[in-house]
């Protein structure tokens, strides 16, 4: 029973080893143009949230002045 056991690890590590030697990294000039679009996307979405937020909490303040 132990000795199927270990061929079975042993064929699960096989396969993984097998299925990591398929998998293609992408190059260095691929990674910065990503890298950039994610952080300039991030600052643009930042940005309108920091807008949308501003001002709904204008509303809510003017809102709650009104009702003093």
């Amino acid at each position: 029973m132990a000795e199927k056991e270990k061929t079975a690890k042993n064929s699960f590590w096989k396969s993984v080893k097998s299925e990591f030697l398929k998998i293609t990294w992408p190059d260095r000039e691929a990674i910065v143009k990503q890298t950039t679009m994610v952080v300039f996307i991030s600052l643009v979405l930042g940005i309108i949230i920091a807008i949308l937020d501003f001002f709904l909490q204008m509303g809510v303040d003017f809102i709650t002045t009104l009702n003093v």
